[in-house]
């Protein structure tokens, strides 16, 4: 368990940490010679308790003065229970009532309240500040925390404060310990002859010694050389406790990692720098918070500039509302991270609350489907998040994941739970699936009737017709799970409808039963020509092109030049052959001779086909050499390798990652003989 100190200065956090533990938190000369904590300290104790997590209790001693604020909100992130100290003497003063409230605003609901300096006063004093106390923590999380009187200097109360202690330490639930690893850096320093040393408090997650991180967001690399876990040497730190990292690797040095930064497992590193939150602003801001307000974000142990923009109306005091957080530089953060606001002055705090979107986007950030979005988003329960998102729009779930600090193998269940439907990466309402298939049947539906001569609609003209809109990765993944159920025939860069078929009539039928042989037998890599046909059958050769092109219209066949025509299972072959003859080079890149002796061509017929892949995109050229496009080698076929998920390219529409000269497909004639 992690207690963190709160209160005002010189209202004896300091000494009561110590009365507990035996440790002084003051290690500065300065905080030595003027009596009061400056920066953060931290003690360790055996409080005798029976923690599941471990038995050794951390404090977070944070300072009070109110120039420290920003100090003490380093601190105050990763607690599990506060210790308000409010001395006896004193009573309520000004940094207690904002440590109380920047506690509300972390969504803290365990504490314990010590009054302290009880040796100062008489029962009716203590009666009083008691009562004090009471009517201040009412409305807030600590509203029920109990209220021990103690004395640092004479021992009073200190076992009473103690055994509450252990019994909060036996209430504690172990944090998120299961998933990736975040730990908040508040210190990093230099260790004779260990190197660089990082503390702070696990978030999420364990790590483990011989771990590869990242320390974010500066994506600097390090592995952990050894783990110090609730100050004791230990081989894993999990979620929960305050652990020291020794870190190693090039530029890991102290003044590469600063307070702020964030050490996690490489999966999770993206930083942002635009956040969607929900905000509310205390009840004591003199006016709304409006359009681009200027603030001072702490989340954590890091700080940022920041500007605010609410998404609705301005945030009046007391209300809370959706905004958008602009920060002046990147941060390392997670979905439901709390933060605090403070002014520019650091003279007071101005709100808090929770991110929940953090990869919020510049433009239409107030339109209806953010807000639903956003407002989907405010749950902790990541299943019940998911349920909620996906009735607003898809869900890419590799994003879901990292953003919330989960693992990817626990998404599967995620998905369950909620009962979304999922394409590949992204999660889906059942209800928006399912409109999303009838669209494209009542497309394609239409699209056929109007274009009965068509195989079929070019892919990405269908996908930007539906919605919702895919991304051109998954929207390939929906149609390839749709053919194999049947509901669609997707035949490269084209779908159509199972029903679907262009027929030739009667006697374009008959030639092509006459052609189709000479094109599919033992001499399928050196078919005849048009004119070769036309010759043969005594048919004029316009007629013979016209019924090639016909067939080249319903997938049969490729045209690799003007007066050549290629099965298309032909065409997917030599895909194949070109695929294994770069596969034999030691760079990928091979050369036409090498093509040639393969299919066993002529050089000039070679050239053609070569040139008519180039054309398309299957293979890139330099020179006398070419080697395989990846991004296109699934034209014809997946020919047993892995491409991206573009298919056949639909160039009007820019579908495809590499430029490639031309700009037709193989259902289109090359550009010098559109002509004829």
């Amino acid at each position: 368990m992690i207690i963190g100190t709160a209160g005002h200065i010189d209202h004896g956090k300091t000494a009561l940490v110590k009365a507990l533990t035996g440790t002084d938190t003051d290690r500065l000369a300065e905080e030595k010679a003027r009596g009061i904590t400056i920066d953060l300290g931290f003690a360790y104790a055996d409080l005798g308790g029976n923690n599941p997590i471990g038995t050794i209790t951390g404090f977070v001693d944070v300072p009070g003065h109110e120039r420290l604020i920003h100090t003490m909100l380093a601190g105050a992130g990763g607690i599990d229970l506060a210790l308000l100290v409010v001395a006896a003497d004193d009573g309520v003063m000004p940094q207690t009532l904002e440590h109380l409230a920047i506690l509300n605003l972390l969504g803290l609901t365990r504490g314990i309240v010590a009054l302290t300096k009880a040796d100062l006063a008489d029962p009716a004093r203590r009666e009083a500040v008691t009562r004090q106390i009471r009517e201040t923590l009412a409305g807030t999380g600590l509203a029920d925390a109990p209220i021990h009187p103690v004395s640092s200097l004479t021992g009073e109360g200190i076992d009473a404060l103690r055994a509450a202690l252990i019994e909060a330490e036996t209430q504690t639930r172990a944090r998120h310990a299961d998933g990736p690893f975040r730990l908040a850096v508040d210190r990093s320093f230099t260790l004779q002859g260990a190197g660089t040393v990082v503390t702070g408090t696990v978030i999420t997650g364990a790590a483990r010694v011989g771990d590869r991180v990242i320390v974010s967001p500066s994506g600097l690399p390090a592995r952990i050389r050894s783990i110090h876990a609730q100050n004791q040497p230990a081989q894993q730190g999990i979620a929960g406790q305050r652990c020291a990292l020794n870190l190693a690797g090039d530029g890991t040095h102290k003044e590469a990692i600063h307070r702020g930064d964030v050490i996690l497992s490489p999966g999770l590193h993206a930083p942002t720098g635009r956040i969607d939150a929900i905000l509310t602003a205390l009840p004591t801001e003199p006016k709304p918070i409006g359009t681009w307000f200027p603030a001072r974000l702490h989340s954590h142990s890091v700080e940022a500039g920041a500007r605010i923009v609410p998404l609705s109306d301005p945030i009046a005091p007391g209300r809370s509302g959706p905004v958008q957080i602009v920060l002046d530089r990147p941060i390392a953060a997670a979905i439901g991270d709390r933060f605090i606001l403070r002014d520019v002055s650091a003279s007071r705090t101005i709100g808090g609350g929770r991110f929940l979107d953090l990869r919020a986007p510049a433009r239409k950030r107030r339109g209806p489907e953010r807000l639903a979005l956003i407002a989907a988003a405010d749950t902790d329960d990541p299943a019940k998040a998911l349920t909620a998102m996906t009735r607003v729009a898809p869900v890419d779930l590799a994003t879901f994941a990292r953003d919330r600090s989960l693992s990817p193998e626990a998404i599967p269940a995620i998905v369950e739970t909620a009962g979304t439907a999922r394409i590949g990466d992204l999660a889906i309402a059942p209800k928006a699936l399912d409109t999303l298939r009838h669209q494209t049947a009542e497309v394609l539906e239409q699209f056929h009737g109007d274009n009965p001569d068509l195989s079929g609609l070019g892919r990405e003209k269908l996908r930007l017709t539906l919605q919702p809109r895919l991304p051109k990765d998954i929207f390939l993944t929906f149609l390839h799970a749709e053919t194999a159920a049947g509901h669609l025939v997707l035949d490269g860069a084209f779908i159509r409808l199972p029903g679907h078929e262009v027929r030739l009539s009667p006697e374009d039928q008959a030639l092509w039963d006459r052609i189709a042989p000479a094109l599919q037998g033992d001499d399928r890599f050196r078919p005849p020509r048009v004119r070769d046909f036309a010759t043969e059958y005594e048919i004029d050769e316009r007629e013979v092109r016209r019924v090639l092109k016909l067939t080249q219209k319903l997938g049969r066949t490729d045209q690799i030049a003007r007066d050549h025509f290629f099965a298309r299972e032909v065409v997917a072959e030599m895909v194949a052959i070109i695929c294994d003859v770069a596969d034999r080079t030691e760079d990928g890149w091979f050369t036409a001779p090498a093509f040639r002796d393969r299919v066993q061509n002529g050089r000039k017929v070679a050239i053609e086909i070569l040139d008519f892949f180039d054309r398309l995109g299957v293979t890139l050229r330099r020179g006398d050499l070419r080697r395989i496009n990846p991004h296109r080698v699934d034209l014809f076929g997946d020919n047993g390798r892995e491409s991206s998920p573009v298919g056949r390219p639909v160039f009007k529409t820019g579908w495809g990652s590499e430029p490639v000269p031309g700009g037709f497909d193989s259902h289109s004639l090359p550009p010098d003989f559109q002509q004829n």
